[in-house]
């Protein structure tokens, strides 16, 4: 079997190519020069049955991720198989299993199964939990999840002796607040060898080859507040994944590179830019980013906020940060939420990059208004099922209007042309 990547450096178009380029309104050779250049990535384990492909990254409309998982105090598969439909419903791009308790085979199988959107793990979750977090048991877990048909994993491989190093030299408010990013510290320093996602790192690349799985590479040392931004820890990972980069695409595989988290508003465009350059322009996967610590209670708003602002200056994924962020694990209703917010971020920012349909779709809107076009306005709208919900709820004495202006609507007046 071939990659995506090795069947685009061939010149050869794939049907994953072939639907992409449909979607995002390019022509297939177009996406096909994208992939091979490794600046877009396409996440389709062939082993995943049911997924429509998305495209990630240059020129492509900005994707958003939903999480969820089991965890200790909320161990249901079936809750989280309602959030994954939630999710789905609401337009997410793709989503990840993070999860870290009950049978974590079949809860991710399950999600494989039902999902048509790109399926994302972070293995080193469940090589902790079955205690086999060691060079032998991380790697027979890897191969695992691919072989169920995981299309991208979160691998931290950066974080090593040398961003370590730079970490104890230059202390935070917060050291770390990646999970994966800490265990492996932990391992590290408890074992006094090096991390084995990057000491054998051609071995990673053999699996992920073999099952055509995209490597997003983790940002185990992303900043947990703004205090620590941009701080040396983090741009030596991002240095390090840079050249990991640069290997994997040597070796056929499709990358991602995961980056904050908690950044001051100033401090985003530099922080997108920096990863375009060290990693060569592969896809920037970028969890928000948080541009206020403050936004407790109210960071599905905080995040939406900085993830335009940071797929205005380039990157290409944003993951969904929830009201409970910081708190708890999220509702349904929460994660559903969090979905159709960073969407909004994400097409205000597709807009400012010129992406196609973009801002045609905001004139469509805007003529359904002046029409009161209903209908045509819930079709346009990010969010249909809250939008005619709220029309409904607020609009009780069924004029055309709405129930702001009702008579006085500033629509009913036409300016005379002549």
């Amino acid at each position: 079997m071939t990659t995506q990547r090795e069947e685009a450096l061939k010149g050869n178009i794939t049907q994953e190519v072939e639907k992409v380029a449909l979607a995002e309104k390019f022509s297939p050779e177009e996406i096909r020069q994208k992939v091979a250049r490794g600046v877009v990535a396409i996440p389709a384990n062939p082993r995943h049955k049911n997924l429509e492909p998305r495209g990630v990254g240059e020129g492509l409309s900005t994707k958003v991720n939903a999480n969820f998982g089991t965890s200790r105090d909320c161990c249901d598969i079936g809750f989280e198989m309602q959030k994954l439909e939630s999710c789905l419903e609401a337009g997410a791009d793709a989503v990840m299993d993070l999860s870290t308790a009950g049978d974590l085979d079949a809860m991710r199988r399950e999600v494989i199964r039902r999902s048509t959107v790109p399926v994302g793990t972070v293995p080193i979750y469940q090589a902790l939990i079955e205690n086999k977090f060691d060079e032998e048991g991380i790697f027979e877990i890897i191969e695992r999840q691919a072989e169920d048909g995981v299309d991208f994993i979160t691998v931290h491989c950066g974080v090593n002796f040398e961003s370590l190093n730079r970490l104890k030299k230059h202390p935070r408010v917060i050291d770390v607040v990646s999970r994966g990013g800490a265990v492996i510290i932990d391992w590290i320093q408890k074992h006094k060898k090096e991390n084995p996602l990057y000491a054998q790192f051609d071995r990673l690349l053999e699996i992920a080859r073999k099952y055509d799985v995209t490597l997003s590479l983790g940002d185990g040392l992303r900043p947990g507040c703004l205090a620590d931004a941009t701080d040396r820890a983090q741009i030596q990972e991002l240095i390090t994944l840079g050249e990991l980069t640069k290997r994997a695409w040597e070796a056929g595989v499709q990358v991602m590179i995961e980056g904050p988290g908690h950044v001051p508003i100033d401090q985003i465009q530099a922080n997108i830019i920096l990863e375009k350059k060290i990693c060569q322009g592969a896809p920037f996967y970028v969890l928000g980013p948080l541009p206020t610590d403050l936004g407790v209670g109210y960071d599905h708003v905080t995040s939406a906020i900085g993830g335009a602002l940071a797929a205005t200056a380039g990157a290409d994924f944003l993951c969904y940060v929830t009201r409970s962020e910081h708190l708890g694990l999220p509702s349904i209703e929460e994660a559903r939420e969090a979905v159709v917010v960073c969407r909004i971020a994400a097409h205000i920012a597709d807009i400012a990059k010129g992406v196609k349909g973009a801002k045609e779709r905001d004139l469509e809107m805007a003529k359904a208004r002046r029409d009161f076009d209903w209908d045509k306005q819930f079709a346009l709208a990010i969010d249909p099922v809250r939008a005619r919900e709220m029309r409904l709820s607020h609009n009780k004495s069924h004029r055309k209007e709405c129930s702001m202006c009702s008579e006085f609507c500033s629509m009913r007046i036409k300016v005379d042309k002549e």
